[in-house]
């Protein structure tokens, strides 16, 4: 049968494109960590050209994805979708970011990682990881029934409508369960009809044809995980078949009108498998290719991948991409680089074969990938082509980290190693650089506050570092450690149980400074552009300021600062253009500059750029954030909550405030930050309490823009009263008591509010921000107890079933007694 051949790249997410959808031949759907939903119409057949539409724009990842077919109620069908909000929305596939949704279905707690229809439309099911899988009538738009999941569950991965009334799950527990909602009691909860085990965990299934047209194994469905294996199964629970070739995890299934099965996944690659033998392997240049999908009509496949893309494959040549595309898109996976730890065990460059091997030798079976020593000496990886009998280059393989004993480069450093640390299921590894020389305690902090993650997994971090460096040692040459990129050995994934003995008292500040400086600077032009062509060229920048600008986000935002780092050369000239863009842009301008000054603060000198007209970085930005006047009025006095204008509090954009607070959050990381910190509190901190509605004033923060539910926002809140918190125990007498006291107030708003029950981060830093006060000891202590804090510390205690929670509440009521 012919092989398929790329048709069309569709380039527009900004991150990791999570979930795809074919609905018809002329309609690609797709989802991505960009917080985006797209439409894509095919607007030309040759080459195969796409338009594409954001039809949702959300708050969060967005990594599930269903379509529900036309119907009299819904002539052009529904967009449906959902993810990190753990909100399903259905949308008509005509509207924009600007048009409400046609439905919203809410009931599960946490992120939803999987969706799909029923057949006839009748009900849609998804899993989420909260360990739930709802079911929802379509006819009423309500949840009709659950789909009971007994045990440590964690997370249903995988849903699947088999037919009108049986639902199939995947689940992280193992175990595939099978529905059938006849069997519903009258509460609409439903108990597995049949539950069949596997030796790991479930993350697709896909239904397989039947009659003439099925599978030649008579499978009636397929399931896939982290074993690499395609099981395949009857619907009375036996198992008819498994299909092998994966090294790691599968991350989704389909199934083509010719019952043959389609694969995707963390080898960068799509699969097609006839019977049991895969007949064509067709690598992507990313790192993972996070789903596949076929379209009922042509059966084209559509692949979405960690690279950001949306690629379409055919097995028309009428469709197939023209030449110079096909070209680039082989040039683009020759080209990219794979991990040697990837490949598995270590390779040996004496014993490789050279590259004239390829040439006598094939491959066993398509997909394989064996490693050649190339002319120039670098590693090359070939994958055999069983359609084209041939050997194909997919990349060049560098050396696993730490293992030749030179140094990694990572964000402009060098490093002896660095480490792939999976954070949460369902994303992409976190980078985690270290060298022998460094303190594995403070290295684990960095990291914990580079990517913005919990202070309570720093023990885990410090143990993980210390385990995979064992035996290295400065100047010598450091075998790598096991490092298997698919979760299965020794690569490092924390979960809510720490070993943590001690919360109280921590004495590193937090940092607030992960970010993607591309679509930042890419928002900086577009408005800068604009002011442009309105005629502003006063507050505008200049095409060289704009290139001087650009240079420094890709140093500054995303990487990690460090005060032993030089900062960029240019950080001062940009830094005072962002200034300009927060005191003589319009209010609804500001967010973009407010982003990058946050990660700005984070390097050496940055806070000691102060401004004639307008103070120090933490007043212009809190002013920029708070003040809505354009353009700002020139004052060098200190902000504050009592010399704020009145203006509609409605007016203000809570993700302003939020970069702001970010920002004064960072300014501790640096030694002239903080001297900046301390001399702005009597100012800053009221200002906290301000924002937290502590204060008789009117509230200029969650109440005032009914955002109390903004995690975010209280995240970077809590972060800048926690590090006030740790500047007065790390110095002693820096804050006056009468901020202290308010920085307790501050934690009790945010407890008390509708976060302080729902959301255990900003419940953590609350309570940590209280439990150094308590720390203090002395009159500050005196403060607390005199504050009534204990009631608040047990009630929170009583209500968020957290672990970490629990211990550090623990600890503020031992405190509390001493």
């Amino acid at each position: 049968m012919v092989e398929f051949k790329l048709s069309a790249q569709l380039k527009g997410h900004e991150a990791d494109v999570r979930a795809v959808c074919f609905p018809a031949a002329n309609t690609v759907l797709s989802s991505s960590r960009d917080q985006t939903v797209r439409l894509w119409r095919r607007t030309a057949d040759k080459p195969p050209t796409f338009d594409d539409t954001i039809t949702s724009q959300g708050h969060g990842y967005i990594n599930s994805l269903t379509f529900l077919g036309p119907s009299s109620a819904w002539p052009d069908g529904l967009v449906v979708s959902g993810g990190q909000e753990a909100i399903i929305e259905a949308k008509r596939p005509g509207l924009t970011t600007t048009d409400n949704a046609d439905r919203l279905l809410i009931g599960h707690g946490h992120n939803v990682c999987a969706l799909d229809v029923s057949p006839r439309g009748s009900y849609i099911v998804s899993g989420g990881w909260d360990g739930k899988a709802l079911v929802w009538e379509t006819e009423k738009w309500q949840n009709s029934a659950q789909l009971l999941h007994q045990g440590e569950v964690r997370s249903v991965w995988a849903v699947l409508a088999f037919d009108d009334h049986t639902i199939i799950t995947g689940s992280a527990d193992t175990f595939i369960r099978i529905f059938d909602l006849h069997q519903a009691n009258n509460a609409g909860e439903v108990e597995p009809r049949r539950t069949l085990s596997t030796s790991s965990v479930v993350r697709a299934l896909c239904k397989l044809p039947s009659g003439l047209k099925g599978h030649p194994s008579g499978a009636d469905f397929a399931s896939a995980g982290n074993d690499g294996i395609i099981r395949l199964w009857k619907m009375n629970g036996s198992q008819v078949g498994k299909l092998q070739g994966y090294d790691s995890f599968i991350y989704s299934l389909a199934c083509l009108p010719s019952s043959e099965i389609v694969s995707a996944g963390e080898d960068r690659t799509v699969r097609i498998w006839r019977g049991s033998e895969c007949v064509q392997t067709i690598t992507h240049p990313a790192i993972s290719v996070w789903s596949v999908a076929v379209c009922p009509e042509n059966g084209d496949i559509v692949s979405g991948a960690s690279d950001n893309m949306v690629r379409v494959f055919t097995r028309n040549a009428d469709r197939t991409a023209a030449p110079e595309t096909l070209s680039q898109f082989e040039e683009s996976v020759r080209a990219s680089a794979i991990p040697q730890q990837q490949l598995g065990s270590s390779i040996n460059k004496e014993r490789l074969n050279p590259k004239s091997w390829l040439a006598n030798n094939a491959g066993k079976k398509d997909g394989q990938v064996t490693t050649v020593l190339e002319d120039d000496g670098s590693i090359g990886a070939y994958q055999w082509s069983l359609g084209e009998q041939r050997w194909l280059h997919v990349g060049t393989v560098v050396d696993s980290t730490g293992s030749s004993g030179r140094k990694v480069l990572y964000n402009g450093q060098e490093y002896d190693y660095v480490f792939d640390v999976d954070i949460e299921e369902g994303k992409p590894p976190l980078k985690l650089p270290y060298n022998l020389s460094d303190n594995p305690y403070e290295a684990a902090t960095k990291f914990l506050g580079d990517n913005e993650l919990p202070i309570s997994y720093i023990d885990e971090v410090a143990k993980f570092i210390v385990k995979n460096t064992q035996g290295a040692t400065i100047g010598q040459t450091a075998e790598a450690p096991s490092a298997d990129p698919y979760g299965t050995d020794s690569r490092y994934k924390p979960d809510q149980e720490t070993q943590a003995k001690k919360y109280l008292p921590h004495t590193e500040y937090l940092a607030l400074t992960q970010a993607k400086w591309e679509p930042v600077a890419k928002k900086l032009k577009s408005l800068n552009e604009k002011h442009l062509l309105a005629g502003n060229k006063h507050i505008a920048l200049n095409p060289d300021g704009v290139s001087r600008l650009e240079s420094v986000l890709q140093v500054t935002m995303g990487g990690a600062a460090d005060p032993k780092r030089a900062s960029p050369p240019a950080l001062l000239d940009a830094q005072r253009s962002v200034y300009t863009m927060l005191t003589q842009w319009p209010y609804a301008d500001r967010l973009p500059a407010l982003d990058v000054l946050r990660c700005l603060v984070a390097f050496p000198g940055s806070a000691a750029l102060s401004d004639p007209k307008y103070g120090a970085l933490a007043d212009i930005a809190l002013k920029g954030a708070l003040d809505t006047r354009d353009p700002l009025p020139p004052s060098t006095d200190p902000v504050a909550a009592d010399a704020l204008p009145t203006a509609d509090p409605a007016a203000l954009n809570t993700n302003n405030i939020m970069m702001a607070l970010r920002a004064v959050a960072n300014l501790f990381a640096t030694v002239e930050g903080r001297a900046q910190a301390k001399a702005l509190a009597p100012s800053i901190i009221p200002l906290l309490a301000r924002i937290a509605g502590v204060d008789a004033a009117p509230p200029l923060g969650p109440t005032a823009n009914s955002t109390a539910t903004n995690a975010n926002l209280l995240i970077a809140l809590t972060s800048a009263a926690f590090n006030y918190a740790c500047l007065a125990y790390n110095e002693k007498e820096s804050v006056a008591l009468e901020h202290i006291m308010l920085l307790v107030q501050t934690a009790e708003a945010v407890l008390k509010g509708p976060k302080g029950g729902e959301e255990a981060e900003v419940v953590f830093r609350a309570l940590m921000t209280v439990g150094m006060v308590l720390a203090l000891g002395g009159e500050a202590a005196d403060v607390a107890r005199a504050l009534e804090v204990e009631g608040v510390v047990r009630e929170v205690g009583g209500r968020v079933k957290e672990e970490r929670v629990g211990r550090v509440v623990g600890e503020c009521l031992g405190l509390l007694r001493g």
